[in-house]
């Protein structure tokens, strides 16, 4: 029998459809290899190149903000290490606590920044005494910090409060530490909003994270030290 033209075109369509579709068996050529994956070399190469990328990103904005608020940090842990010597009350004893532990990781982090990225780092001992590098034999104590470069950080406290604070015991001293701290915090949090208002500035990841942590701590101990200071009776507010 003789097969007419259109039906020999689609048992051809069909063979050519069953060979294209067909699994191992077949001659035609092979389907293009996946691309091979990266060795763990080659992806540790690539996290070295891209971190060292990172650490010549630098804004002066950061340093700068890493370096105040390094000082800002260590006038805080002088006001809280008189809290045991000065007859603060068990609440201040443990918030003072809490704040000298706190600031002083944050120190750290910051130091570590600075250090990695061959920056000058502000020097911090336990008393939260300061000096800058190449300054050996001027330390700076955390109440004159600021004068020297003449100019006071948002929020830190004079020379005369630092002294007013010092001389107090006691109520008086809760007091003072509750308005003087809440001051200082204030400013902390100041200076995270002019660095993130600063174009460039907090573009690295490890920057922008602990700027917004001293943000959202800050208010935080804000507020609980507003509760606190409310319970005391002649407290100035800060709104």
């Amino acid at each position: 029998m003789i097969r007419s033209p259109l039906r020999i075109s689609c048992s051809c369509a069909a063979v050519l459809f069953l060979s294209a579709c067909g699994g191992t068996g077949g001659t035609g050529s092979a389907a293009p290899a996946p691309p091979a994956a990266a060795s763990t070399a080659q992806l540790e190469a690539l996290y070295h190149a891209r971190q060292a990328e990172a650490l010549d990103r630098v804004s002066e904005a950061d340093v700068e903000f890493l370096t105040g608020m390094i000082f800002h940090h260590a006038q805080a842990l002088v006001m809280s290490a008189w809290a045991p010597t000065n007859g603060a009350s068990a609440s201040i004893r443990t918030l003072a606590s809490r704040i000298i532990n706190a600031q002083k990781d944050e120190i750290h982090n910051m130091q570590v920044w600075l250090r990695d990225r061959s920056r000058p780092v502000p020097e911090v001992d336990d008393s939260g005494a300061t000096r800058m590098p190449g300054a050996e034999g001027h330390a700076m104590h955390g109440m004159d910090h600021g004068m020297d470069h003449g100019m006071i950080m948002p929020g830190m406290l004079s020379p005369e409060q630092m002294r007013e604070l010092e001389g107090a015991s006691g109520p008086d001293f809760d007091r003072l530490f509750l308005t003087y701290m809440i001051q200082h915090h204030q400013g902390a949090v100041g200076m995270v909003h002019e660095l993130f208002a600063k174009d460039g500035a907090a573009q690295d990841e490890l920057i922008f994270k602990l700027a917004s942590d001293i943000q959202v701590d800050q208010i935080t101990e804000i507020n609980r030290m507003q509760l606190m200071l409310d319970a005391l009776p002649g407290a100035e507010r800060f709104d």
